[in-house]
């Protein structure tokens, strides 16, 4: 292994980082993260912090979860690779597919899809949605609607159902077909809504508007993450998901739950779906599936959508979708490894608890520094504080004082997440009430130097 100072001299310099300007990450090199135990992650320099970010939302059960680094070792001993395209498969594989059957039963998903990651699933449940609708006669369902600051990952289709412009406009022209009503946004909409319960009857009414717009035979999905993550933390207002649900009934078209965040736990419920009472048509899971120890993830689809492929006799309804890594016997392993765990901790039950105190926690502190003008949480470990340099327009803070506060909050011993102007939170569904704490001072610190 390299020593330190070479690792620092080619940080950046040889590599681009996701999400980054590559002279910005130059200019100010990443911190270079070495370890990793509990809840806490260790940098080159042997300083130790809190991960409130869990790795990328994915880690939900922390850095020393053994059953699944075991289950990992031990596949890689007995069969470290082979393919599930058609002819072969695998035993961890079959295995995992019963499990997620029982584990999503609730929301009434039979069949699963394995891919290498969120956008993947993303990508398949949007090309599994337009040959649903050609193999039922309906091909001219070939449109998709989501949300306005919704995330589906980076792929092209994922991106083209992105609702934030940062995704998008650097990469345009995207696939056409894809259209977009505003979210469940009380900061910021164009209703000018404080009301969540309004908010998400002005929403719904957009839709409805939009599909009558497009012509309801064109579409053949919306896709929408329940609680809206990368784009800021946006809980939508209870009514809204089960609207949308009622809507895409009516009209005839797929609900795709995009669950790569919100699956396994991280809501204080088992999904997403499952907060808010509704079955979708497909979900896209990913992430903590396998605790971020092996890049993975399953497209869940209910019988609905199954049948329709299991039924045709034409050949239509083949699958001309997959990947290399789909199914990997190690990724399998890992992710029977994960459930099972995250089960047997009953993870939900912190998650919530957990919730409520950060919830709490950046409340007061919304109370006191002027700089927070919003604070978005209250469901699970995923709450957020979008800053401003004025809570009366709601002008957004300046890049270097959000960069100064990460600063702060990282040299106080905890890592957070910085997007635009939020702050998110989204630590390991095992973070304890005093590490809960640390996060709260360390946030507090930062933010009063910076107002000073």
């Amino acid at each position: 292994m390299k020593d330190s100072n070479f690792l620092k001299a080619h940080n950046a310099k040889h590599l681009w980082h996701p999400m980054a300007h590559p002279a910005e990450m130059q200019a100010k090199p990443p911190a270079i993260i070495t370890g990793g135990e509990g809840c806490v992650i260790k940098d080159i320099n042997g300083a130790q912090l809190i991960d409130a970010v869990g790795g990328l939302w994915n880690v939900n059960l922390g850095y020393s979860c053994e059953p699944v680094k075991q289950a990992i070792t031990d596949q890689l001993n007995d069969l470290p690779y082979y393919s599930i395209f058609r002819g072969t498969t695998n035993d961890k594989i079959i295995e995992l597919s019963e499990v997620l059957r029982d584990f999503f039963a609730p929301e009434g998903m039979v069949r699963s899809f394995f891919t290498s990651g969120g956008s993947d699933s993303v990508e398949i449940a949007l090309r599994l949605a337009r040959q649903y609708h050609k193999l039922r006669g309906e091909p001219g369902r070939t449109k998709y609607l989501s949300l306005k600051k919704g995330y589906h990952g980076t792929h092209t289709g994922g991106a083209s159902v992105n609702g934030n412009a940062n995704f998008r406009t650097q990469y345009e022209p995207l696939m056409p077909g894809c259209f977009h009503i505003p979210a469940p946004y009380t900061y910021r909409n164009p209703f000018n809504e404080t009301d969540p319960k309004a908010l998400a009857e002005h929403c719904l009414a957009a839709l409805e508007d939009e599909i009558v717009f497009q012509g309801e035979t064109t579409i053949a999905a919306f896709i929408m993450e329940p609680i809206l993550g990368a784009g800021g933390v946006i809980p939508p207002h209870e009514s809204f998901m089960p609207g949308v649900r009622e809507i895409c009934d009516r009209h005839g078209i797929l609900l795709i739950a995009d669950e790569v965040i919100t699956a396994y736990g991280r809501t204080g419920a088992w999904s997403g779906s499952r907060l808010w009472g509704v079955t979708p048509d497909m979900m896209c899971t990913a992430k903590a599936i396998t605790n971020g120890y092996f890049p993975f993830g399953a497209v869940m689809l209910n019988w609905k959508v199954a049948e329709i492929f299991e039924r045709d006799t034409t050949g239509a309804g083949a699958i001309g979708s997959g990947y290399t890594y789909s199914g990997h016997p190690v990724g399998a392993a890992a992710a029977l490894a994960c459930i099972a765990e995250t089960k047997r901790l009953n993870v939900t039950k912190n998650a919530a608890a957990r919730g409520t105190q950060i919830f709490k926690g950046l409340k007061n502190l919304a109370v006191k520094h002027e700089i927070i003008g919003d604070v978005r949480g209250g469901y699970g470990l995923m709450s957020a504080l979008e800053l401003t340099s004025d809570r009366k327009t709601k002008a957004k803070p300046i890049k270097a004082t959000v960069d100064d506060i990460y600063q702060r909050v990282y040299e106080n011993g905890v890592m957070i997440r910085v997007s635009g102007p939020n702050i998110i939170l989204s630590p390991p569904l095992v973070i304890s009430e005093a590490e809960v704490n640390t996060v709260i001072a360390a946030l507090d610190t930062a933010l009063t130097a910076v107002s000073q």
